[in-house]
């Protein structure tokens, strides 16, 4: 009687499933590049403010201390929708204003609260990170964080 699974049958099985599951592998990583080329999940452009504000957001560890999106440290606010909450969410100008505001108020010296360090930023590195939180804030989250304040 003859065997069904020759050793040559079987070496045609593998190869050939390799091939099919090669394939199949390619076809979803295209579908997936195309998917995030055409859909992102910004309402806002990437700008070159965008950039500088998220080099500073890197640069001086913000994520240390704070959440984004509900990643990063809780010692400190969530900022990934800080913007809708004070209000200036479609207002560049407003959201510079406070968030320097804020920043050169720091740290505030109140008794037994968490102090956030002055980091003597430039009027050019505020003005970046109020667009890199005001970018963020436009990023369609899905609903998360699950509550305002992170």
């Amino acid at each position: 009687m003859a065997e069904f699974l020759t050793k040559s049958r079987a070496r045609n099985v593998f190869y050939g499933g390799s091939i099919f599951f090669v394939i199949v592998f390619g076809v979803l990583s295209y579908n997936s590049h195309k998917y995030v080329v055409e859909v992102s999940t910004s309402g806002m452009p990437l700008s070159e403010e965008v950039v500088h504000g998220k080099h500073v957001w890197e640069k001086h560890s913000c994520i240390n201390c704070h959440t984004l999106h509900g990643e990063g440290a809780y010692f400190a606010p969530e900022v990934g929708n800080v913007m809708t909450r004070w209000g200036v969410q479609d207002d560049p100008e407003g959201a510079f204003e406070i968030l320097q505001g804020w920043m050169e108020a720091q740290p505030s010296g109140i008794e037994g609260r968490r102090q956030m360090p002055n980091f003597d930023l430039s009027e050019e590195d505020i003005r970046g990170l109020a667009e890199f939180l005001r970018w963020a804030d436009q990023t369609d989250t899905q609903g998360w964080p699950p509550n305002d304040a992170g």
